[in-house]
């Protein structure tokens, strides 16, 4: 990266909070452009199975051990909100129950908030999470479209609160288009899904929501970003529990003039 580059993304794991339990989380993207939460402290080989070795080069995970003693570990292995799939060893469980130590102080505190009825805090449900056509691809968002948040640093070194989907402006339309397969990928059999087509927009805009910022933040490129968008590459049987085959009926995602 170069050394003059405003933005930190390349440099080092962008933190967060995990929702289930509170505790830290690290996101890397993976080589196929995916992001993966990982925990943040490295672990000792040897304790970790090996399908669940991750290790780090140049910014981006890579599944299985680099043949080091160390490797990194998905912390939905040690969520002490998952119910374990496997048996991950004594050590591994050493860490788990500590994490969840720290989620019962949270939630004692206040800091994390307790799921109603005692349910797990789950991810976005596939009807919130839309796809969107962009720049000649395909993208799975991470959250509704009125919700996808901007990920420029403010001068204030925050991120940034405005949403994605200017309330003023060009918008996008939603519309049925056949789950056809793009770069090689395979496609469900004659399947039409409910697609959020930016494609109409001229290319500055449909740039600015891949890039996932503002429509102020787009116009300052100098800005440093304080997150990865969180876009993940549509593909129809990967994702196959988000495609809806009926046009939504959010208003607020909806163009103005429909």
């Amino acid at each position: 990266m170069a050394p003059t580059s405003p933005s930190r993304l390349l440099r080092a794991g962008q933190s967060g909070r995990c929702r289930r339990c509170g505790n830290r989380i690290d996101f890397f993207q993976r080589a196929d452009q995916r992001p993966i939460a990982l925990h943040p402290a490295e672990m000792v080989t040897t304790c970790v199975p090996g399908s669940c070795r991750w290790h780090l080069s140049g910014g981006i995970a890579y599944p299985h051990g680099d043949g080091s003693a160390w490797c990194r570990i998905p912390h939905a292995v040690l969520c002490p909100g998952n119910v374990p799939a496997a048996r991950i060893g004594f050590h591994l469980e050493a860490v788990r129950r500590e994490l969840a130590l720290r989620t019962r102080r949270l939630l004692d505190t206040g800091v994390l908030a307790a799921p109603a009825g005692d349910a797990p805090v789950v991810e976005a449900s596939g009807s919130d999470r839309p796809i969107v056509q962009v720049l000649l691809s395909r993208y799975l968002a991470d959250s509704p479209l009125e919700d996808i948040r901007c990920v420029a640093q403010t001068r204030h070194r925050h991120r940034c609160t405005h949403p994605v989907l200017a309330p003023t402006g060009p918008a996008g339309a939603w519309t049925l288009l056949p789950t056809g397969p793009q770069r090689g990928q395979l496609t469900l059999p004659d399947t039409s899904m409910a697609v959020y087509d930016l494609s109409r927009l001229p290319y500055t805009e449909q740039a600015r929501w891949r890039a996932q910022r503002c429509p102020g933040h787009a116009a300052a490129p100098g800005s440093a970003d304080l997150a990865q968008p969180g876009w993940q590459v549509f593909d129809p049987l990967l994702h196959a529990a988000h495609i809806r085959t009926r046009l939504p009926q959010h208003p607020a995602s909806r163009p103005k003039n429909e």
